[in-house]
């Protein structure tokens, strides 16, 4: 079987966390189907990640990437009192090793209680 784009985002779109790929001029480039759930009608293919984020999430951005450049991959953002998940900054490299952008992971809190639920279904519950 070829490893197609058909193939990953098939992939992407089964992973119950959202994923938010965007580029070195922070222009989102690609959500999977968890994202585009979580945050229609807010964040859009081809506008500015600022668009939704103020100032001060720019300039820890511009930091992660600096950090990134240097060498170090995945890095814990904050606790989200809001919501109780854990954010982490994810550069995405190319073959030759250069950041070519990021994402954002969640990590969402787990409770006993809801454990079954789907990922997609405890966003739009907690939202």
């Amino acid at each position: 079987m070829e490893i197609t784009f058909e193939v990953l985002k098939g992939i992407l779109d089964a992973y119950t966390y959202e994923v938010v790929f965007v580029d070195r001029t922070h222009t989102v480039r690609w959500m999977n189907k968890t994202a585009q759930k979580r945050y229609e009608g807010r964040v859009f293919i081809g506008n500015s990640l600022f668009n939704c984020h103020n100032e001060g999430s720019k300039v820890k951005i511009e930091e992660f990437l600096r950090r990134a450049d240097a060498g170090e991959d995945e890095m814990f953002e904050t606790f989200n009192r809001k919501t109780g998940e854990r954010e982490f900054f994810v550069p995405v490299r190319n073959d030759a090793g250069e950041v070519i952008g990021y994402f954002e992971r969640h990590e969402a809190p787990w409770d006993r209680e809801h454990a079954a639920e789907p990922v997609g279904d405890y966003w739009l519950r907690r939202i």
